[in-house]
């Protein structure tokens, strides 16, 4: 993904004072609210791809087919997709490298 601009630096997942903050370079970004979380766990489902792809509310945002967490976020929030496309984000599946860590912190707030 680096060949299209997208690089670890500029990627990344991470609860910021009382908000999960989520980024994929210039592809996707969110700020969901810790109080819109309703559930965080780790999701199996089969993954076909790697970037930022989503529909009707459920975005999976990956660098990795595995280590994907499923957040659940009521009521939904504006996400960006492209750096200028406002999109709902409802579900929010995203592969982190530590998904039980992400999980735990999620589960205390």
């Amino acid at each position: 993904m680096a060949l299209i601009g997208i690089t670890r630096r500029g990627s990344y997942v991470r609860i910021d004072g009382r908000a999960l903050v989520v980024r994929m370079s210039w592809a996707f970004r969110a700020r969901v609210p810790l109080g819109s979380v309703t559930g965080a766990a780790p999701d199996t489902r089969r993954v076909w791809g790697w970037g930022a792809h989503g529909w009707r509310g459920e975005w999976l945002i990956n660098g990795s087919s595995s280590r994907i967490v499923r957040v659940d976020i009521d009521p939904p929030v504006r996400a960006w997709l492209l750096i200028v496309t406002p999109v709902r984000l409802r579900t929010l599946r995203v592969s982190v490298e530590r998904p039980d860590e992400l999980i735990a912190a999620l589960g205390r707030h």
